[in-house]
């Protein structure tokens, strides 16, 4: 069913207007959220810092397969609020022993869909980093499994609360730029071939084989972890999915088309010499039913030539607005008589995001029943784009996708590509 644009305009501000009135202390009710974190990173400290500073949730749990973040994590914790969570580092003990009201989510890719999927099973609502999967129906299974289990899943991709996206959201939607007929979404990022990095004895405290989990097994590097392991395709999808997932999120948000019909992407690894093996330079083609959105990426070349390196260039029949990240957003109207318009970005420290606002928008869903701004189901398609650019890449070919039934069309090579085999003894999630 296709959104009214009226209606669409009339919801989008009232969710900013909804976002920025909630208080960052506790809200209006006693109730404190059990709450789970699993994946101590730099980025699972994010968000749990505000859960913390909500006022509704206890941090009663830590998960992390490697201890030297988990320990520094359960020390944050007992720093900010006097508690003492309990440590675990695999996962199942920890929702079985201590049975969260929210579970936090922040795993690398590969172990996203299991997790999500067990924590709502287990009776948890989920907050979950993006890209949700590592392969399509992964994704579909943790849909399924969130709406059997009647929880609140949202995603982690926090440009749909930011207040300038919100503001260049209703200018595109309300007509402002006319007729839209391309979008352009890029992230360039500056770099060389680098060189190889060797591998290394597993560090002690880290349990390396949890953390390949249902991936392929290979000797510990630290080029994957921490933090490496997005360029690495056993784990992850490359910059694809990493950066363009909140670029081709933004494009989903705007356009009343669910999916694209047709996708193609070339690109390869054509000047980085060290030990990742995701793509140093690609190119993704979208066909819409009524416009084409096109993404891109290199490492390298960084320079003063482009005004800016990230977000998507919108051009419409009134002019090109650019939806940023640190830049804010700004609309270059076609006519001279029309003014520029620029939106100032409102970013939190650190690592300058929003997740006090969709950590907010999260927690009001709990109580309300309602769908978060980041659904599951939103993320999935999102995330399906960078998964179905990737599996073009792969088979060297354009793909034509029905995104009702998640199927490639007449092509049985690229919908084996849908799923991926498990490692022993995991099992790939049920769709």
């Amino acid at each position: 069913m296709k959104t009214n644009r009226r209606e669409f305009l009339k919801s989008s501000i009232a969710t900013g207007i909804a976002l920025s009135a909630m208080p960052s202390t506790r809200a209006a009710t006693d109730k404190k959220y059990r709450t789970a974190l699993i994946g101590a990173g730099w980025w699972g400290k994010n968000i749990m810092k505000y859960a913390i500073e909500s006022g509704e949730c206890k941090m009663t749990a830590l998960c992390d397969v490697d201890k030297r973040f988990l320990e520094p994590a359960a020390e944050r914790v007992e720093k900010l609020t006097g508690d003492k969570p309990k440590c675990y580092t695999d996962y199942r003990e920890l929702l079985e022993k201590e049975k969260p009201d929210i579970a936090i989510v922040a795993t690398p890719d590969h172990w996203h869909p299991l997790i999500t999927i067990a924590a709502v099973n287990a009776g948890a609502h989920v907050y979950v980093e993006k890209p949700i999967s590592h392969t399509v129906l992964e994704g579909l299974a943790m849909v399924k499994a969130a709406r059997e289990n009647d929880r609140v899943v949202q995603v982690g991709t926090h440009r749909r609360v930011s207040p300038h996206n919100i503001a260049a959201m209703n200018f595109l939607r309300s007509g402002g730029l006319g007729k839209i007929g391309m979008v352009r979404s890029f992230v360039h990022y500056p770099g060389g071939p680098g060189k190889p990095t060797p591998n290394e004895e597993i560090p002690e405290g880290l349990d390396w084989n949890m953390w390949c989990g249902p991936a392929p097994y290979r000797p510990f590097n630290p080029a994957i972890h921490p933090r490496g392991f997005r360029q690495f395709l056993d784990y992850a999808n490359g910059q694809i999915a990493d950066w363009g997932i909140h670029w081709l999120d933004q494009i989903l948000w705007w356009t009343e088309e669910k999916y694209p019909r047709n996708i193609s992407s070339t690109g390869g690894r054509f000047i980085k010499q060290d030990s990742t093996d995701a793509p140093d330079t690609q190119v993704a083609t979208f066909e819409f039913e009524s416009f084409i959105a096109t993404w891109e990426h290199r490492f390298y070349a960084g320079n003063k030539a482009e005004s800016t390196n990230i977000g998507c260039y919108f051009y419409g029949t009134e002019g090109t607005l650019h939806l940023g990240w640190l830049d804010g957003a700004t609309f270059y109207p076609t006519s001279q008589n029309k003014k520029q318009k620029h939106w100032e970005p409102e970013l939190h420290e650190p690592d300058q995001q929003n997740i006090k606002e969709l950590f907010a928008d999260f927690l009001k869903c709990i109580k309300t029943g309602q769908r978060p701004v980041c659904d599951i189901e939103i993320g999935h398609h999102s995330t399906n784009m960078s998964l179905l650019a990737m599996l073009s890449l792969k088979l060297g070919r354009s793909i034509s996708w029905d995104g009702e039934k998640e199927t490639v069309i007449g092509d049985p090579d690229a919908n084996k590509l849908l799923k991926r085999e498990y490692r022993d003894p995991w099992t790939y999630p049920k769709v």
